[in-house]
């Protein structure tokens, strides 16, 4: 089994897995210790199951198999298989913001009670953008256009989509001169999964174009509905002071732990938990009260507007549960191990699914609608207290962390006072070098936290502006970076611009849905200055990242004009071609690439370098590196 000194630089990871041990309890870490040696030609991205005539493999040495049965080399099968993980992580984040517009289009018709338009002024500023007339329009008429016009950027008809208008000017430009501008959300993905069927597009540049494209068709499209959309139903995220790690569950409260990425699931289980007939029924039954808390995507989305504390990210969701505190823990989808389940049947916890297209072993399934969730959050909520009599032993090993919590666009924007120019004057003054988005979840083959906290200390301590997302966030939070204090870890010109504003040097932009907030202010930005969001002295890195959606996030970053590092290699080492066009060759087509870097330390000096050399191709003066 996994040893809790080498998985995790978190005081509640290893002391929750060192119980988990003493509980019999199989976790992430111990599975993938088992799995050693990994294949190696997946790992290069070497091996092929396109086609039945398959699996086939290229010898990364030379000494066998050059060609898989159809013909294609190494650069066609890895150029393949990298396109569909971005196609896969284009359609996940995209999918789920067409739930989040077809509870919009719900609520205009009447059908969702419970839920409820919470920003109006949001609501006009899209539907404006989207061309729509908004004056003296009754506002569920308003939404109810709103949604038919955001369905239509999800088919074929488009010659573009409609939030693409908030990139600058040069960067449009730069992709309609190369052929990537996303015309439909899913007409791109269905484009990429057709091009890299056998016997379709077998040029490893053309596939990546399109990569670029389909990434593109969700970070200014199906991402950017979906926080636009949650930010309409739900409300747009000020910051909040909340509370992190494994020491937010309460032994004398009823614990419910909501885990996924879709809004529309958590915040009516927290208006469930807010009901007073509930919080009677818990004290009924013994508890002081009933304590909602997240982790993963689903509880930043609470955090975000509400303050909800986050129990912790993707790591850490088996080593929740094997506390013995949580009375439920509901899930809708992304992110969720399939082990929950038979971990859950360990303990006393009840483990609840609620999303038509995600179901998992050893979990009872609820569907949530727009039309039943309401009533549906009040059943369960109720099942969750009933079963806080049936506890045993509880162990909750910590003290919760303070942090603050919930800085959407519009809050960062007024934090500046009402525009971006202080924070542009503040780079040109040399009092912040640079900003960097950090992002990405966990992986076990990466001490747990490790390269998300180091990488922001390194970046903080040298004056750059930190924005995080997701799991990160939770890391950073953890390690008491987001607290206004936090600023004594800061370098000298971070510290005073972050004093004077009243915040902590490392923002919480939300959930990694939410990384199109940090391309909104990267636009700003980059308009302020009447230049292109290359020209930046940015960067985004991926520290520990994992999934499908990651390669996607980092893909329409990178074609966005920023450059991004990553922590663990993307499987395309088999191809010398497409590892030199990832790392050097983007920098001619999109005026940015990728680097991989899976040590911290030195990840932070690249970016370091990289916004130096921003700097001063800008005429602002540069600082040592």
């Amino acid at each position: 089994m996994a040893t809790f000194e080498n998985v995790s630089i978190t005081d509640d990871a290893a002391l929750l897995l060192n119980k988990a041990h003493q509980d019999r309890v199989e976790t992430v870490w111990d599975r993938h210790d088992a799995q050693q040696p990994q294949c190696g030609y997946c790992e290069t991205g070497l091996s092929c199951r396109i086609c039945i005539m398959g699996p086939c493999r290229i010898d990364p040495f030379g000494e066998g198999p050059q060609r898989g049965v159809c013909g294609a080399d190494a650069d066609i099968i890895v150029a393949r298989n990298l396109c569909r993980m971005i196609a896969a992580g284009a359609a996940s984040h995209s999918d789920h913001g067409r739930d989040l517009v077809e509870v919009l289009a719900a609520v205009a018709e009447g059908r969702a009670p419970g839920y409820r338009i919470r920003d109006e002024n949001k609501l006009k500023a899209v539907a404006a953008e989207y061309g729509l007339e908004t004056e003296g329009k009754d506002t569920l008429a308003l939404a109810g256009e709103l949604a038919d016009a955001m369905m239509e950027d999800y088919g074929m008809r488009r010659k573009c989509l409609t939030l693409v208008a908030r990139a600058p000017e040069k960067r449009r430009k730069l992709w309609e001169k190369i052929g990537i501008i996303p015309r439909g959300i899913d007409r791109e993905t269905s484009e990429m999964l057709h091009r890299t069927h056998m016997g379709v597009d077998n040029g490893w540049q053309s596939l990546l174009l399109q990569a670029m494209r389909n990434a593109l068709s969700d970070g200014w499209g199906g991402s950017m509905i979906a926080t636009e959309v949650s930010d309409i139903l739900f409300g747009v995220p000020q910051p909040h002071p909340t509370t992190v790690n494994a020491g937010v569950l309460k032994k004398d409260q009823v614990n419910i732990i909501v885990h996924g990425h879709n809004p529309v699931v958590s915040e009516m289980i927290l208006k469930a938990c807010q009901a007073e007939e509930m919080i009677a029924l818990a004290k009924e039954k013994g508890a002081a009260g009933i304590n909602l808390a997240g982790v993963c995507c689903t509880g930043n989305e609470l955090l975000m507007r509400h303050g909800i504390p986050m129990a912790g990210n993707h790591l850490m969701t088996e080593l929740i549960l094997s506390t013995g505190a949580v009375d439920m823990m509901l899930v809708d989808y992304q992110c969720i191990m399939p082990s929950l389940g038979t971990i859950a049947g360990c303990y006393h916890t009840h483990m609840i699914s609620t999303s038509d297209k995600a179901r998992f072993p050893n979990m009872e399934h609820y569907e949530f609608h727009p039309d039943n969730a309401e009533k549906l959050a009040l059943e369960l909520v109720s099942r969750a207290v009933e079963n806080f009599a049936r506890r045993k032993q509880v162990y909750i090993p910590v003290e919760s962390v303070k942090a603050v919590g919930g800085f959407s666009v519009e809050a960062v924007v007024g934090a500046l006072g009402g525009s971006p120019e202080p924070l542009v004057e503040a780079i040109k003054a040399g009092k912040i070098r640079g900003a960097v988005g950090i992002v990405g979840c966990n992986n076990p083959k990466i001490k747990h936290d490790y390269g998300h906290v180091t990488l922001t200390r390194r970046l903080i301590e040298n004056d750059i502006l930190v924005v995080d997302t997701g799991c990160v966030s939770v890391a950073t939070a953890k390690a008491g970076l987001k607290v206004p204090e936090a600023i004594e870890m800061a370098g000298a010109g971070l510290k005073e611009i972050c004093g004077a504003l009243g915040i902590p040097p490392v923002l919480h932009l939300g959930s990694c849905v939410d990384n199109v907030r940090i391309l909104v202010l990267a636009s700003a930005l980059a308009n302020a200055l009447d230049v292109d969001i290359s020209d930046l002295p940015l960067a985004g890195a991926a520290p520990e990242w994992y999934s499908e959606k990651a390669a996607t996030i980092g893909t329409y970053f990178v074609a966005s004009g920023v450059f991004t590092v990553l922590g663990p290699m993307p499987p395309i080492t088999g191809s010398a071609n497409v590892v030199s066009l990832l790392t050097q060759g983007l920098n001619e087509v999109v005026g940015a690439a990728f680097a991989v870097e899976p040590d911290p330390e030195k990840a932070a000096v690249l970016i370091r370098r990289h916004i130096e050399q921003k700097r001063k191709a800008l005429g602002i003066p540069a600082l040592d590196v």
